[in-house]
């Protein structure tokens, strides 16, 4: 059994195409659309296969969206354990307009999880034998499941031994920090702006921000994204900033989910956390290399990681 689970309680079937120029209320014409799994933790699972890894996608699909998603990680032969449920599992849709490198992402809302539906997804992991030892858990919260779920999925990570990974937005992110127990965080610079009402805009806060969430013992190994300034680690050993890649910008989507795979893969293979997370900026930077959500390539990270 691998020793990293990902679940992804909202996950997509991620469709991309492009157009020269995006005009409202026109008939475009498209090029041929891309169909790949997507959500976040199907996204780290797939970074972590692309890498060498093992790690096993738990997640909830249904209706025809759901069968197509099922098939599409069949073909990756990535492993994954589908939760059944009533719902349709939501589609999202990436433009790229030829004419400006511009990227125009669509994320549409999922289904609603019945509370028999969110408990089979935590039985599934409960049930993985032996347990894994990290537990991933990234993307959106369904539509009308409740904040106390995440306190059911931190019971059941402490219940099995697993380290709690995650990777949330919004008040979701909020309830699980105030919560704590959470071993490695990774948002974004508008998520953590959000969580502390801060702007965040120098240096010097975004320091002060990350360090006080490692200080209050909310969370151990916080992994800030910065975008085009790289990143800011934060950790009871202190704090390092990382540079970006510089690197042709193909596609956005997956970025931020492969910092977390390749960051997660390292540490479950007893690297340094600070190899760990430059391993995790290469793996993001090999990523934006890729159209749609194709996600990295090994031999890019690898290179990118040599050269960091």
């Amino acid at each position: 059994m691998p020793r990293i689970a990902t679940l992804t309680l909202n996950p997509a079937m991620d469709v991309s195409t492009g157009i020269a120029r995006l005009a409202p209320t026109s008939k475009l014409r498209c090029s041929l659309p891309r169909y790949e799994p997507g959500g976040g933790g199907i996204n780290v699972a797939r970074v972590i296969r692309n890498l060498g890894g093992d790690s096993l996608a738990v997640y909830p699909a249904g209706g025809p969206f759901g069968a197509m998603l099922q098939r599409a990680l069949e073909e990756l032969g990535l492993p994954a354990l589908r939760v059944p449920i009533a719902g349709d599992t939501r589609e999202s849709f990436t433009v790229d307009e030829g004419d400006t490198g511009l990227q125009y992402r669509f994320v549409l809302p999922g289904p609603t999880l019945t509370p028999d539906e969110r408990q089979a997804c935590l039985e599934a992991i409960a049930a993985l034998a032996p347990a894994p030892s990290w537990l991933v858990v990234s993307g959106s919260f369904p539509t009308g499941v409740a904040l106390d779920f995440h306190d059911q999925i931190a019971a059941l990570a402490q219940r099995i031994g697993a380290k709690l990974v995650l990777d949330y937005s919004g008040e979701a992110l909020r309830h699980a920090v105030e919560l704590g127990g959470i071993h490695l965080l990774k948002p974004s610079l508008h998520e953590l702006s959000t969580l502390t009402g801060w702007a965040l805009e120098s240096e010097a806060d975004q320091e002060a921000a990350v360090r006080a969430l490692v200080e209050r013992d909310a969370v151990e190994i916080v992994v800030l994204s910065l975008g085009a300034e790289g990143a800011l680690l934060a950790s009871r050993e202190g704090v390092e900033r990382f540079r970006a890649f510089d690197v042709p910008l193909r596609s956005a989507v997956g970025a931020g989910d492969s910092v977390v795979g390749a960051t997660v893969l390292a540490l479950s293979r007893g690297w340094s956390l600070h190899d760990a997370v430059r391993y995790g900026m290469a793996a993001a930077a090999a990523s934006l290399m890729r159209p749609g959500t194709g996600l990295c390539l090994a031999e890019d990270v690898e290179r990118l990681f040599r050269q960091a």
